[in-house]
């Protein structure tokens, strides 16, 4: 039987103040698509005694999905393994777009900006290894993260600081709010929107 296990594990550093470049690439995302293992996941693969795989999933890139999902952008995952968890994790965090078992990962993100009636340049892509190159190189907005191999975060518009599955997509969804201006808002709304409701004092003895 497969599991997922969720983390929550801060991320291990800060994240630098985006470049002018990258914030003009950022601002008019409006689909973040990502790949799994290496980016939403450590790239671990773990099998159960019957065979069954496992994968483990950091809560804090979920939330950050959530809240970026509020804010008006799209989520979408590309991998190219099958896999039930990938399916059970998005469908906890409402992503209407999964693919799974594509390599041809450029030609599965232009079918989604099509079927989106979106843009290249409305959409940024994060993946971290060779099958992902293409689809790096073509979104509006390139990402990878530090575990990645050299010859592949070399063609990146951004690198995270972070690395996947350990909040490396939290720290996508955070700093595309912020230069998109929806994050302000959304702190506030933890902040000040929400109160203790008072309760009445029981009677019974």
């Amino acid at each position: 039987m497969s599991s997922v296990y969720l983390t929550h594990n801060l991320p291990t550093t800060v994240p630098a103040t985006p470049t002018p470049q990258q914030l003009e690439r950022m601002r008019p995302i409006r689909l973040l698509a990502l790949d799994v293992d290496g980016v939403m996941t450590n790239g671990q693969l773990q099998f159960n005694a019957d065979g069954s795989e496992s994968k483990s999933f950091n809560t804090l890139d979920g939330h950050g999905i959530k809240l970026i999902q509020a804010s008006g952008v799209q989520v979408a995952i590309i991998t190219g393994r099958q896999s039930t968890m990938v399916t059970q994790r998005a469908q906890a965090l409402n992503i209407k777009w999964v693919v799974q078992g594509r390599e041809d990962k450029l030609q599965a993100l232009a079918e989604l900006i099509q079927e989106c009636h979106l843009s290249w340049s409305q959409v940024a892509y994060c993946g971290d290894d060779l099958p992902d190159l293409p689809a790096i190189r073509k979104a509006g907005l390139g990402i990878s993260v530090p575990n990645a191999p050299e010859y592949v975060r070399h063609h990146a518009d951004w690198i995270t600081h972070t690395h996947g599955g350990l909040g490396a997509v939290r720290e996508i969804t955070d700093t595309l709010m912020q230069a998109q201006g929806t994050w302000t808002a959304c702190i506030n709304h933890y902040l000040y929107n929400h109160r203790v409701t008072p309760t009445t004092p029981s009677t019974a003895s």
